[in-house]
């Protein structure tokens, strides 16, 4: 529902009624992700899209139905139609379940609330019981990043607690997720499946070195949702004028400013000052951080120079493993513009542990399941990394046959791996890619 804020909170103000139609399940190649919603009042206005398109019109009328029945909230499946290809269907050949709803701002003040912070740009999580017992489908709760009691009921008694915690966890990882709850007789006896909507604040994406392909990163960046900060110790290139499009342009010595910002887990850091008295003290930090993203720019010849000096300062393979450098994709970038395409598409594939491959060189599904499906509880290369107890990216450079890791780390990450079911490559679980040993095996001797 938060892909509709500013109208579902305009309409709130108004204490205008009006039917949600949320996307609570996904498979195949629908084009929307769980969460996205579609909205429409009492006098017909709709806002949003959960399709691109293809069954609008039906759940617009499901929409206009349970306004007009105020009835209990209904659950619609669509799926491809292959006879008709105008008929209510997904003609992308993917599935999704949508639940619809009434909410009455009246009733539902935490709601507003939610949508308010939501609109200004404040962490909030609105936690929406998307199947389970009939008296519970549909209720919320709103739980804030500001540390506020969380507003509105699940059941009035320890399942509010189970959801609100839950929600908690998701707001402080900045991403909505579908999650089972219950069945814990003492806590939460009813099982739920619970959809926690979430706003967080901005990713960051930290630029280091006031360059022009600095300029062009800072604007791609943005483009794609960061807070972008650009800093550089020389106050003369670092100015608000060279970098309109960053949020915020830092005068100090980078890993200085590094070691005191605040970072967490989405946190993309972009090294492209050039220069080791800069690069060295600064990388050494980052690759010490659980940030998600660390790149450095230069040639073959400054990386493995690069390298050297790193290892001379105590930093170790599993933590070089996690380094992108040459930083980027390989899409034959001349211009800083291309060549912040490059990076921000592999920030974007890193994220989501994809290889960066085009999709006419890969089988199966477009739309993978995304980080925090279920996914059956197959393993995934965060499973992998878990059990062969390595840092962050570095079971993907092992699956992907890079050289930058140690002889022992590639066999703990081909034995978690063995260790793991047996799976396809290729395979998507909760969370990303998993290969099979061989397949890393064979990844490894064809470099």
């Amino acid at each position: 529902m938060l892909n509709i804020a500013d109208t579902l909170h305009r309409w709130c103000r108004e204490t205008r009624p009006f039917a949600l139609a949320t996307v609570v399940d996904v498979h195949g190649s629908a084009p929307l992700p769980v969460g996205t919603s579609v909205a429409v009042d009492e006098d017909g206005n709709a806002v949003g899209s959960i399709s691109g398109g293809c069954v609008e019109g039906a759940v617009y009328e499901l929409c206009r139905q349970v306004l007009h029945d105020q009835g209990a909230p209904q659950r619609a499946w669509f799926g491809y139609s292959d006879d008709d290809a105008f008929a209510v269907g997904l003609t992308c050949g993917g599935e999704l379940e949508v639940l619809i709803q009434r909410m009455d701002p009246a009733t539902q003040s935490h709601l507003a609330a939610a949508l308010t912070e939501a609109v200004r740009g404040g962490p909030v999580a609105v936690a929406q019981v998307v199947d389970g017992p009939d008296a519970l489908l549909g209720s919320t709760l709103s739980v804030f990043g500001d540390g506020r009691v969380p507003d509105g009921t699940v059941d009035g008694g320890p399942m509010d607690r189970a959801v609100a915690d839950r929600a908690g966890a998701l707001l402080r990882a900045g991403r909505t997720a579908l999650v089972p709850l219950g069945g814990d007789a003492d806590t939460c006896p009813e099982q739920l499946s619970v959809l926690v909507h979430v706003a967080a604040t901005r990713p960051r994406m930290l630029i280091f070195g006031a360059v022009d392909f600095a300029a062009a990163l800072s604007q791609v960046g943005r483009f794609l949702g960061y807070h972008v900060t650009v800093c550089d110790a020389r106050p003369v290139f670092a100015t608000a004028a060279r970098f309109p499009h960053a949020d915020e342009v830092v005068v100090d010595w980078p890993h200085r400013y590094l070691d005191q910002t605040h970072i967490d887990a989405r946190t993309a850091v972009c090294v492209l000052t050039h220069d080791a008295k800069f690069d060295i003290p600064l990388l050494r930090l980052a690759l010490d951080l659980p940030v998600g993203y660390v790149g450095a720019m230069g040639s073959r010849r400054t990386h493995d120079e690069r390298l050297r000096r790193l290892r001379d300062a105590g930093v170790t393979d599993e933590q070089l493993a996690r380094l992108r450098s040459p930083i980027g994709l390989d899409l034959g970038a001349r211009t800083p513009e291309e060549t912040a395409v490059s990076i921000t598409a592999e920030i974007i594939a890193d994220a989501n542990q994809t290889s960066g491959l085009p999709l006419s060189h890969r089988m199966g599904p477009i739309h993978r399941p995304a980080a925090h499906d279920p996914g059956g509880g197959r393993p995934t290369l965060e499973d992998v990394a878990a059990r062969a107890d390595v840092a962050r990216g570095t079971d993907s450079r092992v699956v992907n046959g890079s050289s930058r890791v140690s002889g022992a780390t590639r066999v703990a990450v081909q034995a978690a791996v063995a260790d793991a079911e047996p799976l396809e490559p290729g395979v998507a679980g909760s969370g990303g890619r998993v290969l099979s040993a061989g397949s890393i095996v064979s990844h490894s001797c064809a470099r």
